[in-house]
């Protein structure tokens, strides 16, 4: 019934709204360069940095002063404390371990401290991580790898499925896995590498006029950069679970570009198939977008919201351990449906007509040999 309702309205003009849609997303991007240059960069969890997180429970609300003062005679590097959760007794505590320190020596000096202070209320240690610097490295130059190679496989999907050029898709992709390899054997770090292989994936397909990877593309990244800057206005760390989000997102991003991508190509066929039959011009190219975004606006927001109510869930109800995993999501869902609608589907517009992708959309027509001259 929702669903009826939203298609019952009248039409919206998704692509002449494209600008301000554009000036809002510059703003958030913006937004979110200006707290990561503030922060000196992104800031990294115990997962990709290195040290020691350890989850406590107090059986009684605690202040964090207090929490501090207690592991004062300890002189751990680094220390931060942050709370989470509802009631003042779930706290996250990091710090730099000492040089040459065990796990368990690091355990044992840390409970200590804990029961010496807070004799009449005694902490739980509920999980601790301990990762080394080297280790911490490796982890984050492989999330980033991860992140890239994730892209470049949906560039060579979208291109078959969409143009019907896969071998042109995968030989790209060849050579820009082999033109990574090369950088890593070079001694190229990946803060270099990563951001060098990836404009050269968007030149290769603004050049070989893969447009729906094109679009695609600039819209995952799109939802990735503006996720991770906000998560940097509001001063969260990026560990594993924001990594696990981050693809999740891209996964969840690219299923509702490929349901708009797919009302695009069935219009775009229609509309020549009648062209043909009937004599008419074509449309514009921005006419058959709209159309196509109005007949899928209803899916897109269903999905959206029964998706955000299932990540709702988890952030409020799910505790303290996949509270930046869902937190993520949270904002992740609303960018990559913004994207979905506002981004890579208008880039489209900006790289062809209806004519070029009208051709390029036909499904082929086998002939029987010895038909129509055929051999």
């Amino acid at each position: 019934m929702f669903r009826s309702r939203i298609q019952s309205l009248p039409p919206i003009p998704f692509v002449r709204l494209r600008h301000a849609a554009y000036i809002l997303s510059a703003l958030f991007l913006l937004l979110g360069l200006a707290a990561v240059s503030v922060h000196g960069g992104l800031r990294y969890g115990v997962d990709f940095s290195g040290g020691v997180a350890v989850q406590l429970q107090f059986a009684k609300p605690v202040d964090d002063e207090a929490i501090k003062d207690s592991l004062g005679d300890l002189d751990y590097p680094g220390l931060t404390i942050q709370r989470y959760g509802d009631g003042g007794r779930d706290y996250l505590v990091r710090f730099t371990a000492p040089e040459g320190a065990n796990a368990d020596e690091v355990r044992d000096g840390l409970g200590s401290a804990l029961a010496r202070y807070f004799a009449d209320n005694p902490a739980v240690i509920q999980r601790m991580d301990v990762v080394g610097p080297k280790v911490g490295a490796d982890l984050r130059n492989s999330a980033l790898e991860a992140v890239y190679y994730s892209v470049l496989l949906i560039t060579v999907y979208i291109s078959g499925r969409f143009e019907r050029r896969w071998g042109t898709a995968v030989v790209m992709a060849a050579g820009l896995a082999g033109g990574m390899y090369l950088l890593t054997l070079l001694g190229a770090g990946p803060a270099a590498r990563i951001p060098a292989v990836l404009a050269v994936t968007l030149a290769l397909c603004w050049k070989l006029r893969l447009n729906f990877a094109l679009g695609a593309v600039v819209g995952l990244l799109h939802d990735v950069l503006i996720t991770l800057g906000l998560l940097s206005v509001m001063g969260k760390e990026i560990d594993l679970n924001i990594v696990a989000a981050v693809l999740t997102l891209i996964g969840y991003s690219l299923n509702d570009t490929i349901i708009i991508y797919d009302r695009i190509r069935e219009n775009l066929r229609s509309e020549s198939q009648e062209s043909e039959a009937n004599g008419h011009k074509l449309r514009p190219l921005a006419d058959i977008i709209d159309t196509s975004l109005n007949q899928t606006l209803g899916r897109t927001i269903m999905t959206s919201l029964t998706t955000l109510v299932a990540v709702l869930s988890l952030f409020i109800l799910g505790g303290g351990a996949i509270h930046d995993f869902a937190l993520t999501m949270l904002i992740g869902v609303v960018v990559g449906t913004f994207s979905s609608i506002f981004v890579s589907s208008p880039v489209l517009l900006a790289l062809g007509s209806t004519e070029q992708y009208a051709e390029r959309v036909q499904i082929p027509v086998y002939v029987a040999p010895g038909k129509n001259g055929v051999v």
